[in-house]
């Protein structure tokens, strides 16, 4: 231990010796704020709070103090994770020009737009008055490098930068409160907001960009599926006699038949053929022929290899019946009455199910070794006339023994499947009492569902009746409103009837003498009848005559009218069961009394009613 750390200490005072050299220290403070460590020798203040940082070099030592347990060479335990929602707390920062404020922590963070794509440009408002250019720069030159600043004069600028990592140190200056020197006036101070703002440059070099990747991808692609394309088949070359000559010694060649045979080909079918070069054809298509008797003994070689597989196969699928109908017997033994009364229900429940699992498989088993069987017995009278008879002898005596071992075994399957069937014949008696009472309590799950069954369907009669009694509400107030429209429209027709009279009676004095007498008698006739009319209409309760009461001495009150809302407002208080409609109908049935005029213009026009009834008496 005392080793490495002399060793440790060594390292430090070699490292305290070293100079870096920095061409641009602002770049260099830059990258460093960017790792949230202040760099040595080096003025400025960092971005980012001590307290949320990598905690900054010792000039003594020359390292990163404290030493981070993740680098190479030096195995400390980890500190304890520290939880990602810890708040940032912001700090004083200091330039040369000005200094920074920050807000109050209790207040919500500066809110901000959605960030553009290839965003490299901030807005920067409320900035003070007397802010120069160089002060805006000073201050956000910390965050990287601006290409450009545009300064308005009502207060705000937008400033781009080279790189779109610089907008999200530009964004954590959002909200300070920027004070010019020590000065206290309003021009030298403002509380400045930075957010994402959206440029055409930045635009057009994000579609570049996204240009460029899509060109890369697309080609990426290209060469991906160039290389899995398989490679294009080897040029034919034309017909002459050299080439014939090749060509035939590869036509001898095993292992260069198949590209031969393809030239071959190609050169019949270009017509290459005629008396001249007959000859050179027939040669090389005998040479070709020559091949067949070479792919007959391999066929027969592939065969005999395949008939071995088979009967290895077989062999294998009856060593393993074999073993499965031991496995079978042991169940068997093992149902037996003498052994099974010392097993316990579980025990019996798993024997018995191995032991159906177990006939299942030997079955399936023997299903496939008798289709083997079947397949090579059609295959055999297929094959009769072309096999020599030793084979058919050895195949015979195969036969014979695999029958004989196959009637052994079902013999032995038949019998021990009896067994079988014995004890479940008697698991079925014990059973049998339990099933009864599954039968009531099936009959009693039916039941229950039957009467659910019944309990929805009247459910779903008594909404559709609610249904219907809201369509027969909703048709009955609608022929109410229909009988209230109709009233007023047959008062406005006794309206224009009591007009007409009236218009009559003056048009009649002004006629000749010659026909006033019958005329007027028939004008006189209808002006009482629809006086009657009108004096036997109007008021029909004395709630009427009290609401009639009421109305004119509140429209006289108003001498430039009143709308119905407001009138009715007024009665409500006096009676609530009153509604607008009433009253407007009442009012409609008089029209010696009040009267609808018109004002305002367009979106203002407003119905008002007035009191005329000291203008009716005089008429009348």
């Amino acid at each position: 231990m005392a080793s490495a750390a002399d060793g440790l200490g060594s390292l430090g005072t070699e490292q305290a010796h070293l100079s870096v050299p920095v061409a641009d220290p602002g770049a260099w403070a830059t990258a460093m704020n960017n790792l949230g460590i202040v760099p040595m020798n080096l003025s400025g203040q960092q971005l980012v709070s001590d307290p949320i940082c990598i905690p900054g070099f010792d000039p003594s030592l020359g390292i990163i103090t404290p030493i981070n347990p993740m680098m190479a060479g030096i195995s400390l335990v980890p500190p304890p994770p520290v939880a990602p929602e810890i708040p940032v707390i912001k700090e004083i920062i200091h330039c040369k020009s000005c200094t920074l404020f920050p807000q109050n922590p209790n207040l919500p963070p500066p809110s901000t737009r959605e960030r553009p794509p290839g965003c490299k440009t901030v807005f920067v408002g409320g900035l003070p008055e007397n802010a120069s250019e160089e002060i805006i720069r000073e201050v956000f030159d910390q965050c990287g490098d601006i290409v450009a600043i545009r300064k308005s004069k009502k207060n705000f600028c937008h400033i781009r930068f080279s790189e779109e990592f610089m907008v999200d140190k530009a964004i954590y200056l959002s909200g300070y409160r920027m004070r010019i020197g020590s000065s206290t006036d309003k021009k030298d101070s403002g509380r400045i907001h930075v957010d994402f703002a959206q440029a055409r440059d930045d635009l057009y070099e994000w579609e570049c960009k996204q240009r460029l990747l899509a060109r890369e991808e697309r080609h990426r692609r290209k060469i991906h599926e160039d290389r899995l394309r398989p490679p294009s088949p080897p040029p034919i070359m034309h017909y002459s006699e050299h080439e014939a000559g090749l060509l035939a010694e590869r036509l001898k060649d095993d292992n260069k038949f198949s590209e031969a045979t393809a030239v071959l080909l190609t050169w019949i079918d270009r017509g290459e053929v005629n008396r001249r070069s007959a000859n050179h054809f027939y040669s090389m298509i005998q040479s070709a022929n020559s091949h067949v008797r070479r792919l007959m003994n391999e066929k027969a070689l592939h065969e005999e290899e395949m008939e071995l597989a088979k009967e290895h196969f077989k062999n294998a699928l009856l060593s393993i019946l074999t073993q499965f109908e031991q496995i079978t017997a042991v169940f068997t033994a093992a149902t037996r009455q003498k052994a099974w009364d010392h097993f316990s229900k579980a025990q019996r429940k798993n024997i018995d199910m191995w032991r159906k699992q177990c006939e299942e498989l030997r079955n399936a088993h023997s299903e496939e070794i008798m289709g083997i069987r079947r397949e090579e017995e059609m295959e055999m009278s297929d094959d009769d006339s072309d096999e020599n008879p030793c084979k058919k002898m050895r195949l015979d005596e195969s036969a014979l023994a695999v029958q004989t071992y196959a009637l052994r075994e079902e013999n032995d399957s038949l019998r021990w499947q009896l067994d079988a069937y014995r004890n479940e014949v008697e698991l079925l008696k014990q059973e049998q009492g339990k099933a009864c009472r599954s039968e009531e309590e099936h009959t009693q799950e039916q039941q229950q569902h039957f009467l659910q069954q019944a309990l929805q369907n009247m459910q779903q009669q008594l909404q559709g009746l609610q249904a219907e009694l809201k369509s027969k509400e909703l048709e009955l107030e609608r022929a109410r409103d229909e009988h209230r429209s109709l009233e007023g429209e047959l008062t406005a027709l006794k309206e224009k009837l009591l007009n007409c009279v009236d218009s009559a009676e003056m048009n009649s004095t002004e006629a000749p003498e010659k026909g006033v007498n019958g005329y007027a008698a028939i004008l006189h006739h209808n002006q009482e009848k629809s006086r009657e009319a009108v004096v036997r209409g109007p008021l029909k309760s004395e709630k009427e005559a009290l609401l009639l009461g009421i109305i004119s001495t509140f429209l006289h009150v108003h001498p430039f009218g009143a709308n119905i809302e407001y009138l009715w407002s007024y009665i409500q208080r006096l009676d609530t069961k009153v509604s607008a409609g009433e009253l407007e109908r009442l009012m409609v049935r008089l029209p010696r009394m009040f009267k609808q005029e018109f004002s305002g213009v367009g979106a203002t026009l407003e119905k008002r009613w007035k009191f005329c009834g000291f203008e009716g008496i005089q008429s009348v």
